[in-house]
């Protein structure tokens, strides 16, 4: 069994308020991309998990802030192995992980991957009732991650509702600078002004007179990403935005050639990924 973690990004997040629980209420458009990490699975006497690809290495480095650390082990504890732990199972499965994405990235990689579990458990077994909170229990993208489609994320994200989905099929770019970037400085970082709600009407409308919150306090603790977004802007895309809380940025095309022109543009040095919207 094959499946792809698609890869998330915000095409809007609005941070309205702190909560009492020490979390941020959000209000943020969820898309993905028809690419990401790749899973691969086999029925097996007991769960097992290999990971492999560029980003592998990067699972068992610390990184700066205190996250990343080897499969299973606290803090990064790989949201792979977390998600089989928590869907009951006839059988066991032999994963293979082939990490593509960076970590860090602002892309819920992690929560990608629990989220290609949960689907490969879903079309072998069938899911329990109560898998969207299971899901919320190894964080607050993987239910939307699960699900891998367009909608509006509220509260930390864990809650989901519809929107027009006038996007699909859009060309995308996305470009990392392949500095991580952990998300907790990121929130802690961010000013505390209540910007406003999302605005009203299908996706497109709310991507275009959206924003990203944490742009900023992300642009202050890593300066490459402005170096990013104005190399996607020289592009002439109609909308370059960074992601979730950094450092990947995204751009929206027109056309795939103005996309993979784009792509071609980007320094060579920078990571970068190629799609359209699902």
């Amino acid at each position: 069994m094959r499946e792809t973690a698609y890869a998330k990004i915000n095409l809007a997040l609005h941070v309205r308020r702190r909560r009492e629980d020490g979390y941020h209420a959000l209000e943020t458009l969820f898309a993905f991309v028809d690419a990401g990490d790749v899973l691969t699975a086999t029925p097996a006497a007991q769960d097992s998990l290999n990971v492999v690809g560029e980003f592998a290495p990067t699972l068992s480095s610390p990184l700066p802030g205190g996250e990343g650390s080897g499969v299973g082990t606290p803090p990064f504890d790989n949201l792979v192995a977390r998600a089989l732990n928590v869907l009951p199972r006839p059988q066991g499965l032999g994963v293979t992980l082939e990490k593509n994405l960076p970590v860090a990235a602002g892309l819920g990689g992690g929560s990608a991957d629990a989220g290609a579990v949960f689907r490969m458990v879903e079309a072998l077994h069938g899911l329990p009732d109560d898998w969207q909170a299971r899901a919320a229990k190894l964080g607050a993208d993987v239910p939307a991650c699960v699900l891998s489609r367009t909608h509006i994320g509220l509260g930390t994200g864990t809650e989901q509702l519809s929107v027009e989905d006038d996007l699909a099929g859009t060309p995308v770019l996305l470009v990392n600078p392949r500095v991580p970037l952990s998300t907790g400085p990121v929130f802690k970082a961010w000013d505390g002004k209540d910007r406003g709600a999302l605005p009203q009407g299908p996706a497109s409308r709310i991507a275009r007179e959206g924003r990203n919150d944490l742009e900023a306090p992300a642009i202050a603790l890593c300066p490459p990403i402005a170096e990013v977004l104005a190399a996607l802007a020289r592009t002439d895309p109609w909308l370059a935005r960074m992601s979730g809380s950094g450092a990947t940025c995204f751009a929206l095309y027109d056309t795939a050639e103005a996309r993979d022109a784009a792509q071609t543009a980007m320094p060579a040095a920078w990571w970068t990924m190629a799609g359209r919207l699902r």
